[in-house]
């Protein structure tokens, strides 16, 4: 299967959480805290949005950082996305 995002949304696949600090310590899992930083699978086409030309600035591939709290979270074929809004993203990571 395969997600195609409407309007504005984008598809995002987060990006594994640190199992170690920079100081060598193993984490737990329940320790591990969720990233905000994830990969871009699928654009939406953009168009009007609340009266507003919309024109997607992001591209299928490019990793981003991502607001907290944004999006929804969905299983697909045993994997998990986001789908959040574009103005959800909040950097390009280079």
């Amino acid at each position: 299967m395969k997600l195609n995002p409407l309007s504005d949304r984008v598809v995002l696949k987060q990006l594994e959480a640190e199992e170690t600090t920079k100081s060598g310590i193993i984490l737990a899992s329940s320790a591990q805290e969720k990233p905000q930083e994830a990969e871009i699978i699928a654009v939406g086409p953009g168009g009007v949005v609340d009266g507003k030309e919309i024109k997607m600035q992001v591209k299928v591939g490019q990793k981003v950082i991502y607001s907290k709290y944004a999006g929804t979270e969905v299983k697909l074929d045993g994997e998990d996305f986001i789908i959040v809004r574009q103005d959800d993203i909040l950097a390009i990571v280079e």
